[in-house]
C-alpha cells in the first residue's frame, strides 16, 4: 500500500518549550463526549476527566468540558464528586509525578511506596478517598436514582425537575469549577481548571446529529466561556496516560517554522485491556506504527474521533494563510475580563439548543461534519482540503489508553460502523478523489481509498472462502497444478505476502499467535461486517435504509471477562454474523472432508495433482475455523454457540452441498 512507501516518525522536544514559551502558553479546552450511564459507566467517565485535569500544565489554562449526551443526572452527580476529588488529587498527582493520572489505572497497578512513612501514608489516605468515591458513584449508579440528601448538594440538580427523556430536555450547563473564581483552588491554595457539565438540547422533532452534535456545541459554548485556541478531544473511555501529552501536541503547534501550518495533532488509539495474543485484533500495531506514519509522510495524518489536539479556529471553518501567525500573547489579554459563571450558564445555554444550527454553516462548513457515520474522517478531510497540515505523533509512552471490546460480536459490531462509513464516504462527494482532487497531494488521496474501500473486501473473500472449497468437492480444479510453471505465482504470492505480513506484525510489538488471532479476525470481519456495512451501504444508496449509530459496551460480566482473560472466543449471543461464520465454517469442514475423500480414493488424483492448492486453501479456512467448531460441538460454558445458530448454520451448509453435488 501507498501509506508504506514514506513513514514519518517524529519526536518533541517538551524542554525547548518550555524555555522559550512557559508563560505564554495557549489556554487547552479539552472537551469530553459520553453518550449512556450504562454502557459507559459514570466511574469510568470521571477517570477520564480527572486524568485530563492533571496535566502536567498551567491549571489555570486548562478547562474540561463534559459533554453528557445521555442527559442523565447521576453523570452529573459523578461530575460534582470528581470536583471535589480533585482538590485532592490534583496536588497529590504534582507531588509524587504520578503516571498515569486517571485514579483507577493508577492505583490498579501502583504498589505503596513503605520506604517513607510519611509518602505511604498520604498514599494511603488518598486511595481511601478515591475507593470511597468510587463506592458512592457506582452505588448511586445501581440504584438508578438520586437520594434527596444527594439533590440538596448542589443547585444544579433542580434542572431535572424539567427533564422529560434523555430524548426530550432542555440545555443543562453547569459551571462546577470556575478557573477564574479566587476560590476555586486545591488544598495546596493552586488554581483549579475549569469544569464544566454539558447536556446540550434535545427535542423528539429534531435530529441532533449524535457525537458531531455533542462537539459543534461544546466549540460554541467553550468559546464563550474559555475560548482556548486548542481544542482536545477525548472518548470517555480514553483516559490520559502521559502528563506530557498536552506539551507534546505544543511542540508541533508553536514551532517556528512549521508551526503555523499544522492544523490538527492526532495522537494514536491505544487500548489497555489488551490480552497477550489480542484475540480480537484490536491493538492495530501494524495500522499504528506503520499506516499512520505513513499517512503523516503523504500529506497528513487523518483524524480518527479522540485523542487529538485541534487549532479551534480550523474548526471553525477558518482556510489555511501562510502569512497568519498565532498571536498566544494576545489569547492571554483577552482572558484578563471575562463573565462571572452564573451570568454564563444562563448565557450560553442557547448555544446549545436544538435549533442554534438552523440556517447556519454548523455541520457543513464549520464544526464537525454531518450526515456520515465517520464524521471524524470527512472532518479531518475537510480541513486538510482547506490547506491546513495535519501531525501523527505516537510517543513512547502512549497519549490515551481506551476500552477495546472484549466479546467477538462487539469486536465485530464496531468495525461494520466503520467499514459503513468508510464506504460512505468513498461513494459520496466526500471521497477523497474529488473533495480532494487539487487540495491535497494525490499521494494522500490515495492514501484514504483502501481504507475507504475496506467493506468492498467482502466479495473477493467470500468468493474465495466459499468457491474453491465447493468446486473441491464436485471434483473441479480452478488452480493450476504444482508442477505446472504457472502454479509458482499463486505459491509466491501466498508465502511471500503471509512471511512479510508475519514479519511486520512482530517487529511492531505483536507476537506469533497474535498474529494468527490477528489473521483469523481478518477473515472474520470481511465475512461479517465487511459483508454487512457493504449491502447497509447500498441499500441506503438507493433508499430503501438508513444507516444508524451503535455505542459499545464499556462494561462486562465476570464471566465474560474471565474468558477475555483467558483468550477464549465468545459466542453467546444469536446473530446473523455468528450464523454466516458458523455456516461458512461448516461448509468449509464439509467440503475439505469431501475433497481428502476423493484424493485418497482416486489415487490417479492425487498423482496428477490438480486439487493441492485447493486442498491447502479449505484446509487453512478449516484450521483458522477452529473456535468456531469449538464452540458449536465441544465447549459446554455459557460463551459457547447458541443451539439455534448451530442446527441452522448445519442446516445451511449441508444444503449449499447437496446443491453442489446434485
Amino acid at each position: 500500500m501507498i501509506v508504506r512507501w514514506n513513514p514519518i516518525y517524529r519526536c518533541t522536544f517538551k524542554d525547548r518549550l518550555s524555555h522559550r514559551y512557559e508563560k505564554v502558553l495557549p489556554g487547552i479546552d479539552i472537551f469530553v463526549c459520553t453518550a449512556n450511564p450504562l454502557i459507559e459507566p459514570p466511574a469510568m467517565v470521571i477517570n477520564t476527566v480527572l486524568s485530563v485535569m492533571a496535566y502536567d500544565y498551567p491549571s489555570e489554562k486548562l478547562s474540561v468540558y463534559l459533554s453528557d449526551d445521555g442527559g442523565s443526572e447521576l453523570t452529573f452527580y459523578a461530575m460534582l464528586e470528581a470536583a471535589r476529588f480533585s482538590k485532592f488529587w490534583l496536588p497529590f498527582c504534582k507531588k509524587f509525578k504520578v503516571e498515569p493520572r486517571s485514579p483507577e489505572a493508577y492505583f490498579r497497578t501502583a504498589v505503596q511506596p513503605l520506604g517513607e512513612p510519611f509518602k505511604a501514608k498520604e498514599w494511603s489516605t488518598m486511595k481511601k478517598l478515591y475507593e470511597d468515591m468510587k463506592k458512592r458513584i457506582e452505588t448511586t449508579t445501581k440504584q438508578g436514582q438520586l437520594s434527596e440528601e444527594i439533590r440538596q448538594e448542589h443547585k444544579g440538580f433542580s434542572e431535572w425537575t424539567f427533564v422529560a427523556s434523555q430524548y426530550d430536555h432542555q440545555t443543562i450547563l453547569q459551571i462546577l469549577i470556575d478557573g477564574r473564581d479566587p476560590k476555586a483552588v486545591d488544598i495546596e491554595g493552586q488554581t483549579l481548571p475549569t469544569l464544566v457539565y454539558l447536556a446540550r438540547e434535545k427535542r423528539p422533532q429534531y435530529h441532533h446529529s449524535f457525537k458531531p452534535g455533542a462537539m459543534n456545541a461544546l466549540i460554541r459554548v467553550s468559546s464563550r466561556i474559555s475560548n482556548g485556541p486548542i481544542i482536545l478531544n477525548v472518548d470517555c473511555d480514553m483516559y490520559s496516560n502521559n502528563s506530557q501529552s498536552v506539551r507534546d501536541a505544543l511542540c508541533f503547534f508553536m514551532d517556528e517554522e512549521k508551526g503555523r501550518e499544522f492544523g490538527f495533532v492526532q495522537f494514536p488509539q491505544a487500548m489497555e485491556n489488551l490480552t497477550k495474543n489480542d484475540i480480537y485484533s484490536n491493538s492495530f500495531h501494524v495500522m499504528k506504527m506503520v499506516e499512520l506514519p505513513g499517512f503523516d509522510g503523504n500529506g497528513g495524518s487523518s483524524y480518527v474521533g479522540s485523542g487529538c489536539f485541534h487549532r479551534r479556529e480550523t474548526l471553525r471553518g477558518k482556510r489555511y494563510n501562510k502569512e497568519h501567525k498565532a498571536d498566544w500573547k494576545n489569547w492571554i489579554n483577552k482572558l484578563e475580563v471575562r463573565e462571572s459563571a452564573s451570568v454564563l450558564e444562563g448565557t450560553c445555554n442557547v448555544l446549545a439548543s436544538c435549533t442554534y444550527e438552523e440556517n447556519t454553516q454548523w455541520g457543513k462548513e464549520m464544526g464537525l461534519k454531518y450526515g456520515c457515520r465517520l464524521d471524524d474522517i470527512i472532518t479531518g478531510l475537510a480541513i486538510q482540503c482547506r490547506g491546513w497540515r495535519s501531525i501523527y505523533f505516537n510517543p513512547k509512552r502512549s497519549g490515551f489508553l481506551g476500552v477495546a471490546p472484549t466479546t467477538l460480536l462487539e469486536s465485530l459490531i464496531q468495525q461494520k460502523g466503520w467499514c459503513e462509513g468508510g464506504f460512505q464516504i468513498f461513494a459520496s462527494s466526500y471521497c477523497p478523489l474529488v473533495n480532494g482532487h487539487k487540495n491535497i497531494p494525490l499521494k494522500l488521496q490515495l492514501s484514504y481509498c483502501p481504507y475507504m474501500l475496506w467493506a468492498a473486501n467482502c466479495l473477493p473473500t467470500l468468493y474465495y472462502v466459499t468457491v474453491p472449497s465447493i468446486f473441491l468437492l464436485r471434483g473441479i480444479s480452478l488452480f493450476p497444478e504444482i508442477s505446472n510453471p504457472w502454479a509458482l505465482p499463486f505459491i509466491s504470492v501466498i508465502f511471500i505476502h503471509r512471511a512479510y505480513s508475519l514479519g511486520e506484525f512482530v517487529l511492531c510489538g505483536g507476537t506469533l499467535l497474535g498474529w494468527w488471532n490477528d489473521q483469523r479476525m481478518w477473515l472474520f470481519k470481511r465475512m461479517t461486517s465487511y459483508f454487512f456495512a457493504f449491502f447497509n451501504v447500498i441499500l441506503k444508496l438507493l433508499g430503501f435504509s438508513q444507516l444508524t449509530f451503535t455505542i459499545t459496551t464499556k462494561v462486562a460480566d465476570d464471566d465474560v471477562s474471565q474468558r477475555y482473560e483467558q483468550e477464549v472466543m465468545e459466542f453467546s449471543t444469536s446473530s446473523p454474523m455468528f450464523t454466516i461464520l458458523a455456516t461458512l465454517a461448516m461448509l468449509n469442514a464439509f467440503c475439505f472432508a469431501g475433497g481428502m475423500k476423493r484424493v485418497i480414493v482416486d489415487v490417479q488424483t492425487l498423482v496428477s495433482e490438480p486439487f493441492i492448492l485447493q486442498i491447502l486453501l479449505c484446509g487453512l479456512l478449516v484450521l483458522i475455523n477452529i473456535p468456531v467448531y469449538q464452540g458449536l460441538f465441544i465447549r459446554k460454558d455459557n460463551g459457547r454457540m447458541p443451539t439455534s445458530v448451530t442446527y441452522l448454520s448445519i442446516m445451511c451448509a449441508l444444503l449449499v452441498c447437496t446443491i453442489a453435488l446434485y
